[in-house]
């Protein structure tokens, strides 16, 4: 009897599981093939995106080689369509090397082009800083020293990435605007700070020589 009862409850599950699969295997066959979709989809979105990674890369070695033959226009003009066209990691490092080739010919306008790099929210902010430090390097001699802590002092805070290239122009800008205060205040911070680079700390103590005494009171 037990056998009986085992095998009527076995045929009632197998009809219960029919019912349920011509119910509902519709669902089920067009769920396989959104996940089967789905997958394939991915995986072309891959292929083409280390595609394209791999065709600006080799686009981007092509526009260093023209900067390193010194055909810097059309390294340029190389450096500005990737920027336009490359993927998202590419278009920044793009951006700055336009900027690099530009300044050969207009340090004004590769200023801008820094500047824009600098205010662009979508870069990453290490990268608009030192978009900001190269934009003030190119300025350094033609603004005077209140555009020059507009622009770095920020960058030139303590644990600031760029700190010690926006210290010692900071420093450089008060020195030739002659600003004293604020120069020693620079070349203090470039002095206090143990994780100043060595040459940048020789040439900080040779404009230190520069200044004039302290007054004594």
């Amino acid at each position: 009897m037990a056998e009986l009862f085992d095998e009527v409850d076995e045929e009632v599950r197998r009809e219960q599981l029919k019912k349920l699969w011509d119910k509902y295997s519709i669902y089920f066959i067009a769920l396989m093939v959104l996940i089967v979709a789905a997958v394939g989809g991915w995986r072309g979105y891959q292929y083409l995106e280390t595609k394209k990674a791999a065709e600006a890369g080799a686009a981007f070695e092509k526009a260093v080689e023209l900067s390193e033959q010194d055909k810097h226009a059309e390294a340029e003009a190389a450096f500005t369509d990737l920027a336009v066209k490359a993927p998202s990691g590419y278009r920044t490092l793009a951006r700055l090397r336009a900027a690099a080739e530009a300044s050969a010919r207009d340090p004004k306008a590769a200023a801008k082009m820094y500047d824009d790099i600098a205010a662009d929210r979508s870069v990453a902010g290490e990268w608009q800083d030192l978009a900001k430090v190269r934009a003030a390097g190119l300025l350094l001699d033609s603004v005077g020293y209140a555009d020059m802590q507009q622009r770095l002092e920020a960058s030139a805070a303590p644990k600031s990435t760029f700190r010690h290239s926006a210290r010692e122009m900071l420093a450089l800008s008060a020195w030739r605007n002659n600003d004293m205060t604020a120069a020693r205040k620079w070349l203090d911070a470039i002095a206090e700070d143990g994780e100043t680079p060595p040459g940048l700390r020789s040439r900080a103590d040779a404009l230190q020589a520069l200044l004039p005494p302290v007054a004594k009171s």
